[in-house]
């Protein structure tokens, strides 16, 4: 929910098309929020996140940078176009060889992602849970992983895409070791994502 003071006017952006905004609105939006998702043509605005959230998003990021294929790219914080009115922004997400990644793209295509991750936090559960799976899957990106906190510790929900009926299908949960042979060789530490240096 956006909530402005009352003497300030929203910006005109703010109120969408009758049809809703579309992927490429993204890119021409004057002073649009950094890291800004369209999810069903309307905009849906990031909030601050938690310590735990960037510690388990940096550090996956560093141990798959070590595990994919060389010809893979590990990405965050950029997002991918799912469909005309789908643009949301994974919290890192896997490329596969073929993607187009040049200085000037601003989003990648769903049919270039090998793997979407998502860690779930307190104002997206609804989202990162429920309706985000359902775009990857319908997308076509055949790897999803949720990740949630509990007792403080990452717990990996792993998900593989059913091509017959276009649906995820568990294929896991992880609580402190992340041993898989797809899509990659994946084998990764969990208890070390979260742990904070201490005084």
């Amino acid at each position: 929910m956006l909530i402005m003071p009352p003497s300030t006017s929203l910006p005109e952006w703010v109120v969408p098309p009758p049809e809703g905004f579309v992927a490429e609105d993204l890119d021409h939006i004057p002073d649009l929020p950094a890291h800004t998702e369209l999810i069903d043509g309307s905009l849906v605005f990031a909030s601050p996140q938690r310590r735990f959230h960037q510690l388990v998003i940096h550090r996956l990021h560093v141990e798959l940078e070590g595990l994919v294929p060389t010809e893979h790219e590990v990405v965050q914080r950029m997002s991918v176009k799912l469909a005309p009115r789908q643009r949301p922004e994974p919290d890192l997400f896997v490329l596969g060889p073929d993607a187009l990644i040049g200085p000037d793209v601003t989003c990648f295509q769903a049919e270039d992602v090998v793997l979407a991750v998502e860690v779930v936090s307190p104002d997206s559960e609804e989202r990162d849970r429920k309706r985000k799976p359902v775009l990857y899957a319908e997308a076509g990106i055949p790897h999803f992983w949720l990740i949630e906190e509990i007792n403080g510790k990452p717990v990996v929900h792993v998900y593989s895409l059913d091509p017959v009926t276009e649906v995820y299908v568990t294929t896991g949960v992880h609580y402190d070791r992340l041993k898989i042979p797809v899509p990659f060789d994946i084998d990764i530490d969990l208890t070390k994502l979260c742990k904070s240096r201490t005084r």
